[in-house]
């Protein structure tokens, strides 16, 4: 089989969750800019088919190898990319969840469940003193954080109030002890290395996911808490502009997909605030958001494309975890027709 069948990883399960943001950001506009309901639909039936296919595949290839699961949690680099699997699941559930009936509530609880199981499993080894702190990265935000933000989100979204509440709150509680350890290591320890560096837009993902986590928790109205999250999205967002420049100097490859969901996330709460906090021409600015999330999306999915017809790959990465000063350093080969 495994001559027939490619090697599934962790990685390309962010190409379905970029779908999911950018599907989130077309859902908002759909009541916010009155955008046509197709083009969200499409957008969700994707990144479902894309999950079913990388996640179903990933899951088959890893219960035959003994402990395959288990390396995958305990790996210092990679670990965090395994909460991907019921993220996006939660996040398909925003969407689909509508057409279950009473059974999104349990679909949508379950995944939850499998989201804390695999953020415990990472903080166990976290808090046991084996990670070094070159190896962290801000991929370690997606587990804990982004995460809790998304299950509130989900939760919202069936209408379990008090859950959301507490995934929002536990979001919250991990975004000040994990954003200061990852930020003390970016100022102190030196640039991540390439392969990585497309990870930084995920700093842009916390703020992001967590305001609109807080407008299904306050109704949809503007409050201190609200604007509180709009300016820590603006500077971030100020701040990746700034990165600009560097993240030019890296080669293109399926990395590029990492930039994709804090793009889609920001641009889904944007266009929500503005929609309650409207002024002239608010209309045109979510437009222009939603017009620049979408190219950019369309480009990233391009490039793959071409990738793979021209028969290119990245190998897979092989760290040093000793330092993690070797993390997912890419080169490009081809691969034999």
């Amino acid at each position: 089989m495994s001559r027939t069948l490619p090697r599934i990883g962790l990685a390309p399960l962010a190409i379905p969750l970029g779908t999911c943001g950018l599907a989130g950001a077309w859902s908002a506009a759909e009541t916010a800019l009155q955008a046509p309901e197709w083009v969200s639909g499409a957008l969700w039936s994707i990144a479902a088919i894309l999950w079913v296919l990388f996640g179903g595949l990933y899951l088959w290839q890893k219960s035959r190898i003994m402990g395959g699961l288990r390396s995958d949690l305990d790996h210092p680099i990679f670990g965090p990319l395994a909460s991907f699997l019921p993220v996006i699941g939660i996040l398909l559930m925003t969407h689909f969840g509508q057409f279950l009936g009473p059974a999104a509530v349990w679909c949508v609880w379950v995944l939850v469940a499998a989201l804390l199981t695999v953020a415990a499993q990472l903080l166990r080894r976290w808090l046991t003193g084996t990670i070094n702190i070159d190896q962290l990265h801000p991929g370690y935000f997606l587990p804990v954080v982004a995460g809790a933000f998304i299950a509130s989100i989900g939760l919202s979204s069936v209408h379990s109030a008090q859950g959301a509440a507490a995934a929002f709150g536990a979001g919250l509680f991990f975004w000040l002890v994990i954003g200061t350890v990852i930020t003390g290591r970016l100022m102190t320890r030196g640039p991540l290395p390439e392969g990585v560096r497309p990870g930084l837009a995920i700093l842009l993902a916390p703020p992001a996911v967590g305001g609109t986590a807080w407008l299904f928790l306050n109704g949809d109205a503007p409050d201190q808490v609200g604007y509180g999250f709009v300016g820590i999205v603006v500077v971030l967002a100020a701040l990746q502009l700034l990165l600009i420049p560097e993240y030019r100097k890296i080669r293109f490859s399926l990395s590029f997909w990492t930039f994709t969901f804090p793009v889609g996330a920001v641009t889904n709460f944007s266009i929500r605030w503005l929609s309650i906090t409207p002024f002239p021409g608010s209309a045109a600015v979510s437009w222009g958001l939603l017009t620049i999330a979408t190219g950019f999306v369309c480009f990233v999915a391009a490039g793959s494309i071409v990738l793979t017809i021209k028969g290119k790959r990245i190998p897979a990465p092989e760290p040093d975890v000793a330092t993690g000063r070797q993390i997912a350093e890419p080169r490009t080969e081809s691969r034999p027709q």
